[in-house]
């Protein structure tokens, strides 16, 4: 993971997949969103976590994202893609962004339980693996940070 320049064009995208991941805290689901955009800067798939609402394990955002860019690319591998995450990915979500040869990934906030792209793991990097992506992280970390410490707070008061 190596902090880069954080442009306009990373900004723009990440804030949409912020607005995906607020999408997600209304349903009562961990506000995570993802975009995925093509080389010609178009977005060609989109997701917010929806395991609980959706009864699927596996619908992440990441995934979901994946999931609709290789529908409309006609493709399940989605080479010169970036991937926007609002949360770095776990490692289901790190293995299907490999598997596809998404060729970068820009992060928000880190995940020092689950993360897989440096925090806990690295299979975004793993070098037993034959494809590495390019990540860059910190992109809107303070916004996406607070949404999800925010609805845990909400979450956890709740419970009380």
């Amino acid at each position: 993971m190596f902090p880069e320049e954080i442009d306009d064009i990373d900004l723009h995208w990440m804030k949409k997949a912020c607005d995906l991941a607020k999408i997600a805290a209304v349903h009562e689901e961990v506000p995570v969103g993802a975009v995925l955009v093509n080389a010609d800067g178009q977005c060609v798939g989109e997701g917010w976590n929806q395991p609980i609402s959706a009864d699927d394990p596996t619908a992440h955002a990441e995934i979901l994202a994946l999931r609709g860019a290789a529908k409309q690319l006609n493709n399940y591998r989605l080479p010169d893609t970036s991937l926007y995450i609002t949360l770095e990915p776990c490692p289901m979500c790190a293995g299907a962004i490999v598997h596809a040869r998404v060729k970068r990934v820009i992060i928000a906030t880190l995940d020092p339980r689950t993360g897989s792209a440096g925090s806990v793991f690295n299979i975004l990097n793993s070098p037993h693996l034959n494809h590495r992506v390019t990540v860059t992280t910190g992109v809107l970390q303070q916004e996406c940070s607070s949404l999800l410490k925010t609805f845990f707070l909400n979450k956890r008061k709740k419970l009380d």
